[in-house]
């Protein structure tokens, strides 16, 4: 397994517990410090100014809100990010279509490793 993730601290944002808890207990076991999770878009707009993070993992739909507005914090912050949703790609706005995007479900392997690249990527700028 890659050493991109030890350490480093990954904001997770999703609104279904069972895919949230999957999520950070992958995460620890890949070495990385789990911020949150969280699971309406008030909180993880709070973590995404308050934390220090390295990457996010965004649910693009918070119990009928959009995650966008986090994005676009990230996205000033220079803070690597994807999306996770049930959506096809192409509904995202455009605005939006550039940021890594994985549909549900996903497998944590590919996710993981999704996640180590966009700190790989942070590391190196």
């Amino acid at each position: 397994m890659s050493d991109d993730l030890k350490t480093k601290r990954i904001l997770v944002i999703e609104d279904e517990y069972f895919i949230a808890s999957d999520l950070a207990r992958a995460l620890v076991t890949a070495g990385a410090e789990v911020v949150g999770p969280a699971g309406d878009l008030a909180t993880g707009l709070r973590l995404a100014d308050s934390e220090e993070i390295d990457a996010a993992i965004l649910d693009v739909n918070l119990d009928g809100a959009m995650s966008y507005p986090i994005a676009d914090r990230l996205s000033q912050a220079q803070v690597p990010h994807l999306f996770l949703t049930g959506y096809d790609g192409w509904s995202l706005p455009a605005t939006y279509r550039n940021i890594p995007c994985l549909p549900k479900p996903f497998a944590m392997p590919r996710l993981l490793a999704l996640v180590g690249r966009l700190c790989g990527q942070q590391a190196q700028a």
